[in-house]
């Protein structure tokens, strides 16, 4: 049971976040991201390889390139199953109403979810891909220190933007659905489209050949999509093959201005999440 006296605003927050830290916990969606984020760091830098009939560690931007691919499918579904049920949940269990009739305001209650859900995915690419970091500077092809460094921690900032955006995105969804099913559906849908029909669209325009006006589209449905949007970033920034990507190129967009547009996303996300909870009526 939440217990809140008076406390300063970043206590009430610590509280909410802590709250949600147990119940993830108890529902062990936690062991459930950290063991996917585990399997995927490791097996793309000890089996990338496979692929070429070779069971050595693969080069740098080959191991990026392979967490990039892989990434952008895991980090957004495991973000919806983390997340996907943090309002509709207590709604349906009656614990939001609960919640609101303590002195917190909803800002707070948002910002301590927001703040443990990010804690736990946060947690797990860190240790997960760090740890592919530390076998490629122990065991790897003999790159800088300093390459396999920035390349990690670019890959890992990226990451965990998307998994915010993904987190925000299932917090929108978990505020307009009446119930879990719903809400778990619907963000099913949304990845989907997002991750795999999306890219479709996209190869459709990159082989249509239209000339100057589908390219100026492309460019700008990559940023209208954040899984291309961290494709692109570790992509471009590792020198690996862009494969549906490879417009970028003739454009030759600078990475500050990649990563701002990711930046962006989630800023976007949480003032329009604020909005739907501040005038949601519970």
């Amino acid at each position: 049971m939440l217990t809140i006296a008076k406390r300063p605003s970043l206590g009430l927050i610590w509280v909410i976040a802590n709250k949600e830290l147990k119940d993830s916990l108890r529902n062990r969606w936690v062991l459930v991201v950290f063991a996917i984020f585990w399997v995927l760091a490791l097996s793309m830098t000890f089996a990338g390889s496979a692929v070429s009939g070779t069971l050595a560690l693969p080069s740098l931007s080959s191991v990026i390139a392979s967490l990039t691919t892989v990434s952008v499918f895991i980090i957004p579904l495991a973000a919806i199953l983390l997340s996907h049920d943090a309002f509709v949940g207590e709604e349906e269990a009656g614990t939001l109403c609960l919640l609101l009739t303590y002195p917190v305001s909803k800002s707070q209650i948002l910002v301590g979810k927001l703040l443990a859900h990010c804690t736990v995915t946060f947690t797990a690419i860190t240790s997960s891909y760090g740890s592919s970091a530390a076998i490629l500077m122990l065991f790897g092809r003999g790159e800088a220190w300093e390459e396999i460094l920035s390349a990690f921690g670019l890959l890992i900032a990226s990451s965990c933007l998307l998994a915010t955006i993904f987190i925000l995105i299932s917090y929108l969804v978990s505020l307009k659905s009446a119930e879990k099913a719903r809400a778990v559906g619907s963000l099913l849908g949304l990845w989907f489209a997002l991750v795999l029909i999306y890219d479709l669209l996209l190869l459709a325009l990159l082989v249509a050949d239209l000339g100057y006006g589908s390219q100026w589209l492309v460019n700008l449905l990559i940023l209208l999509n954040p899984t291309d949007l961290y494709r692109a970033i570790n992509l471009v920034s590792a020198g690996a093959p862009l494969g549906s990507l490879g417009l970028l190129a003739q454009y030759e967009w600078s990475l500050p201005l990649l990563l701002g547009a990711c930046v962006a996303w989630p800023l976007l996300l949480l003032f329009w999440t604020r909005r739907v909870f501040i005038t949601k009526l519970v």
